[in-house]
């Protein structure tokens, strides 16, 4: 007798013990207050939704509109240095090697030369000596297009396969006056006569704005310059392109890199005021984000609370019954805690896509290449959940807290 009322005491203890709930089961539970209330819980989703994407279009859309004005502006040659020798009696030459040696300084991307060959450049053989055109003939080095951010017009530029050869690339006002407009496929290339030598045109250049001095230029291979009388191999202008971040000190270093006998010898342009307007507007645009960031997902944390609020006093009378059939207050926590975050999550994976769609849409529309911030992307998920957590706090504190003859007995 004794061992079966011991026996019985102690399975009346198990069967009071709380029972847990598996990690499946509150899912479940968090699932079913949606599923039962669809309109309610898409209404909840669609105001973190909004949040959301307000978050990543108020800054998708400002970084592709920043991304076409750093690209505008990068194109005014925020990244790019002139080099020229100091006009003096006698004249100051730069050394052959000095291309060769400005390449060598860490950040800079592109190095390439002009040198003037002083000669003369006529339509035909036929021209008077002194009809001259007033075009400069100018020998180039191969990558000179990406060093002053050119493009060729028709026609190709000078290549290794061309540049020993008597062959020119007319700028854009030399094409003009030497009536050579563009070049044709499958017809013939045009001439030109160069210091008693015929030469082929093979391209023409559009304008160069960060380099008029190219515009009214015949441009010549290398070697094939060292033909002509006057030619000496001493580079007269030296464009070199390197790292925005480090445009001032390659600056710096630049005279006594290229000629270090004669430093103070040499000229380098400072860089472009586009560089300095560049970089106050890549800080304002970053002061404008976190602040739009920042209110809208105020604004979601705002909606999502409120939404979980209400949700407690509606649904009181399942509180008090669940209580009623042996909750225990970590259970009612657990199940308004998970619906507070999926519906977050479901808000925050809606309200990413939508805001990726409107701003790749609207970005298109304009002519941007459309950029969305990843840290928006991944804020726009984790940050949904993150508020969902904290605005379901308050109201899961709050239902667990009610007594079953309280939630019952107001509802």
């Amino acid at each position: 007798m004794t061992i079966t009322s011991t026996s019985t005491r102690t399975g009346r203890f198990a069967d009071s013990r709380p029972v847990r709930l598996a990690p499946l089961d509150i899912l479940s539970l968090g699932l079913m207050g949606i599923r039962t209330r669809k309109v309610r819980a898409a209404l909840s989703a669609l105001g973190i939704s909004i949040g959301i994407a307000t978050l990543i279009v108020v800054t998708g859309i400002p970084a592709s509109s920043r991304q076409a004005l750093m690209s505008e502006l990068s194109a005014l040659g925020t990244d790019m240095l002139q080099t020229v020798p100091v006009r003096q009696d006698p004249p100051v030459l730069l050394p052959p090697e000095s291309v060769d040696m400005a390449a060598r300084i860490g950040p800079v991307t592109v190095a390439s030369a002009v040198a003037n060959t002083h000669a003369e450049v006529f339509r035909n053989d036929r021209a008077a000596a002194g009809d001259h055109t007033g075009l400069t003939v100018l020998a180039s080095k191969l990558n000179l297009l990406q060093a002053i951010n050119a493009e060729v017009g028709s026609g190709r530029f000078l290549s290794a396969d061309t540049e020993k050869f008597p062959t020119a690339v007319l700028g854009s006002a030399a094409a003009s006056r030497l009536g050579i407009p563009e070049i044709t496929a499958g017809q013939p290339a045009p001439q030109i006569y160069i210091d008693r030598r015929w030469f082929t045109v093979v391209g023409t250049l559009e304008k160069t704005p960060l380099s008029p001095d190219i515009d009214r230029s015949v441009l010549v291979g290398w070697d094939a310059a060292r033909g002509l009388r006057q030619f000496d191999g001493h580079p007269t202008v030296l464009y070199v392109k390197a790292e925005e971040s480090q445009i001032e000190a390659v600056r710096e270093v630049l005279p006594a890199t290229i000629n270090p006998e004669l430093p103070g010898l040499v000229q380098v342009s400072r860089p472009t005021d586009a560089l300095a307007a560049k970089r106050a507007t890549e800080n304002s645009f970053s002061a404008i984000f976190l602040g739009l960031a920042g209110v809208a997902l105020l604004v979601g944390g705002i909606g999502v609370a409120n939404t979980m609020v209400i949700s407690v006093l509606e649904r009181r009378r399942e509180i008090g019954l669940r209580r009623a059939l042996g909750a225990n207050r970590g259970q009612i926590r657990g199940q308004f805690l998970t619906e507070s975050v999926i519906l977050s999550a479901l808000g925050g994976i809606a309200g990413t896509l939508l805001g990726v769609l409107a701003t790749v849409g609207y970005a298109t529309h304009q002519g941007w290449q459309p950029v969305i911030p990843v840290t928006s992307v991944t804020a726009g998920f984790g940050g949904a959940v993150v508020i969902g957590m904290l605005a379901g706090v308050y109201p899961s504190v709050r239902a667990a807290r009610l007594t079953p003859t309280e939630a019952l007995a107001t509802t």
